[in-house]
């Protein structure tokens, strides 16, 4: 498969389906986001109303992505799996990425869509992309094509030091709690800073987009994490189990990172 060039974003068919059809679905989300702040006394509740948009927004995305791929199969948040029996492939789509975050006004959310192929050996994913809408970024990343944000190709960070670590939280129930909240207290030894943002599809994009050097979840869903995934492995970046995971896409135990910073990550998990 051909390289693109340095300075040429993806322009392949099923890149460009992903494009068209989170663009289309980002005006609601940008609508609805604009009236959080008149929700937060209403008698309905933000909670309510933030349903009503993941389903909505779901609802328009699987519309689009049936209509240019109908024999696609799909893995959706709101609304479970729909398999296939007629292709090896299936999208993987949260509509909202960072609901507390939205809920809150706090303008760092996203919709994420990834293309995953299903077969006998296994699974991979094989695109992806993430919209931030607030600040019109578009992060794109294709199998042996490369990672990009807009007009510009992604490599993840060079940093050997001042590093910034993102991570999530989970459920002190998750069989990774344990190892997540070993790896928090080994990077507060490390030279750089270590926060929580609350969208794990934006986190693991800003990795590719080395704004940050790191971030690992212990439980996330595949959703969460598909198009975050290619993201990173175009741009460089390094990603691994976390803790005792076989499987991080499997598992949802997820490490990300640059190459510089990934040996000192693994360390903190032994």
């Amino acid at each position: 498969m051909e390289a693109a060039s340095n300075n040429m974003p993806i322009q392949s068919p099923l890149i460009n389906v992903m494009v068209s059809a989170v663009r289309k679905a980002s005006r609601g989300l940008m609508r609805d986001f604009g009236e959080v702040d008149h929700l937060q006394i209403s008698r309905k509740g933000p909670s309510d109303f933030v349903t009503e948009t993941d389903l909505r927004t779901e609802k328009l995305l699987k519309a689009e992505l049936h209509k240019s791929r109908p024999k696609f199969g799909f893995l959706l948040e709101e609304s479970g799996e729909f398999p296939s029996e007629e292709s090896e492939f299936r999208w993987v789509v949260d509509p909202l990425d960072g609901t507390t975050n939205f809920i809150h006004a706090i303008p760092y959310f996203c919709i994420s869509i990834g293309v995953e192929k299903i077969t006998d050996k296994g699974s991979e994913i094989i695109a992806g992309v993430i919209y931030d809408p607030i600040h019109d970024e578009l992060f794109m990343a294709e199998k042996d094509k490369g990672a990009y944000l807009n007009q510009r190709r992604l490599r993840v960070s060079p940093r050997r030091s001042d590093f910034y670590f993102v991570t999530g939280t989970s459920r002190s129930s998750s069989p990774y709690a344990g190892a997540s909240a070993k790896l928090n207290q080994h990077v507060t030894t490390l030279d750089g800073v270590f926060r929580r943002s609350g969208s794990a599809a934006l986190d693991l994009a800003y990795v590719a987009a080395a704004r940050y050097d790191a971030c690992w979840f212990p439980n996330l869903k595949k959703w969460d994490m598909a198009a975050g995934i290619i993201l990173v492995k175009e741009a460089g970046g390094i990603i691994s189990p976390l803790g005792h995971a076989q499987d991080a896409y499997q598992d949802g135990a997820i490490l990300a990172a640059s190459p510089e910073s990934h040996p000192l990550l693994i360390v903190g998990q032994s």
